[in-house]
């Protein structure tokens, strides 16, 4: 049975042009620049550059009466497509192409660089060895199998059953094993097709020039490997009856070797990617000066010859359903463009005042560049002093970097939470990391300090914290344990 009945319900919803602005604001300044560059492509009605005298309300301020003959059909926010701004990583690429050669265009070739990749170096180095067909596909088939980093991560069982399967070539271990020591690991990088750590460490000191140290190195990896990680060197010492100098000779060869040789190779290296400062802070006569890169402020305007197409279409006297969507589309173009351009100007008003409100809150530290001075932030704190959402500010420190007298900094990193010293006042959490991190440098690394001491410390110097918490902020700095810090 059909019933009928009356619910109020409140929602929030965020227009195109608020979300476009959120996208807007997170973007760095080298993916702002493409974005803006593709919505230049996408929208003929915005043009890049300044233009004098030009009035784009002027189109708007027209009486109600010059859209009656078409239905007051307005574009809303609702008419724009949302899902432009939320999906552009999905527009096919031929949307951003256009073609500007003609049949009778002279045809040239530009030259590129082919690189070479770290699997393909492998397999030219095979050409050199003498090997039978079959020698040669398993010997293919196991650099194949090699990783990234260097390492053969399947067991010789594994490979023997996959060249039945997939090969169609039946042997057995002992000749896959006889392929990968005599000939995959005889490939450059020395230590590639290791299987595990030891391995590799193994075969990199067995293509040196051989000597007493290199010698004790070896036999340390072979038969004393685990003493030699937990670095219980007093243990390694009256095993093989040599003084300290020599085990320190010896564990130099080591730590000298590469523990990843596939990961040197030029052409598994990630592009550089070059950070963009959206920010620039200079202190000029004693005074911090706060610039926005001025790649993030286009001067954007909207197009006059569509301002004046749109008037052409409403004098005219045609009033076809196909000049009812012409019009239609102009209006949607231009609405678009304006917004886009609206959305810029906030959006570089929102990183200003944001930067602006972070660099005073943090002014003592911008003034001499010591970390200790950083002042406990969170993005609440922020948020209240610009008046904006917690969101937008994270969205602000989370992708920018801000250019000081002391290098290029992640925004997002002037913010900690704050904790109390023995005098009651308020620290950061990376001026405890800072003193942290200094004490673990002075310390004896014949004897390094175990967390508990090291907490030991830092309560002397008037940072009351736990010794879990020591070994958290350790961690996050990238410091290892006291074991491991050990050195001879």
């Amino acid at each position: 049975m059909l019933k009928q009945n009356l619910q109020l319900k409140l929602s929030q919803k965020l227009s195109p042009q608020q979300i476009q602005l959120m996208k807007l604001i997170q973007l760095p300044t080298q993916a702002f620049e493409q974005r803006l560059q593709e919505e230049l492509v996408e929208n003929p009605a915005l043009e890049n550059g300044k233009e004098e005298n030009v009035d784009y309300d002027d189109y708007n301020d027209s009486s109600d009466d010059d859209y009656d003959d078409y239905d007051n059909e307005r574009i809303e926010a609702e008419d724009i497509n949302i899902d432009e701004y939320l999906s552009n990583d999905e527009t096919p690429d031929y949307k951003y192409q256009t073609n500007n050669y003609s049949d009778d265009d002279e045809e040239r070739s530009m030259p590129f660089v082919a690189g070479v990749t770290f699997h393909q170096d492998l397999l030219n180095q095979l050409n050199t060895f003498i090997l039978t067909d079959e020698e040669k596909n398993i010997a293919e088939f196991l650099v194949g199998s090699i990783d990234d980093t260097g390492y053969l991560r399947r067991t010789i069982t594994d490979v023997v059953d996959d060249l039945a399967f997939t090969q169609g070539i039946y042997t057995d271990e002992a000749i896959v094993e006889h392929i990968l020591l005599h000939v995959v690991q005889e490939l450059e990088p020395a230590g590639v097709a290791a299987r595990d750590l030891q391995e590799c460490l193994l075969l990199q000191l067995k293509h040196k020039t051989p000597t007493d140290s290199i010698a004790l190195a070896i036999d340390i990896l072979e038969n004393q490997f685990d003493a030699f990680t937990k670095k219980h060197y007093e243990k390694l010492i009256q095993k093989y009856e040599v003084s300290k100098e020599q085990l320190r000779k010896a564990i130099d060869e080591i730590e000298k070797l590469n523990p990843k040789p596939g990961g040197a190779y030029d052409g598994n290296q990630k592009p550089i990617e070059h950070v963009v400062p959206d920010f620039t802070i200079r202190i000029v006569d004693g005074e911090l000066e706060l610039s926005l890169n001025g790649r993030n402020a286009p001067e954007l305007h909207v197009s006059r010859d569509y301002q004046e197409m749109l008037q052409s279409y409403k004098d005219s006297n045609e009033k076809s359903s196909t000049q009812k969507d012409a019009v239609q589309f102009i209006k949607q173009k231009l609405d678009s463009a304006k917004w886009f351009i609206d959305a810029i100007k906030q959006r570089q008003e929102t990183l200003f005042v944001t930067m602006n409100t972070i660099m005073h809150y943090q002014e003592e530290y911008f003034l001499d560049g010591d970390e200790t001075k950083l002042k406990p932030m969170i993005l609440k704190d922020i948020a209240d002093m610009v008046g904006l959402d917690i969101s937008t500010v994270s969205r602000v420190a989370n992708s920018k970097y801000v250019e000081t007298p002391y290098g290029t900094k992640l925004i997002k990193d002037f913010f900690s939470e704050a904790m109390k010293n023995t005098e009651g006042e308020d620290v950061s959490t990376i001026e405890i990391k800072r003193i942290l991190q200094n004490v673990i440098e002075e310390e004896d690394k014949r004897k390094p300090l175990p967390d508990d001491k090291l907490a030991e410390i830092l309560k002397e110097k008037g940072y009351p914290i736990a010794r879990r918490t020591v070994a958290k902020y350790r961690e996050q700095l990238d410091i290892p344990v006291a074991r491991l810090r050990k050195k001879i």
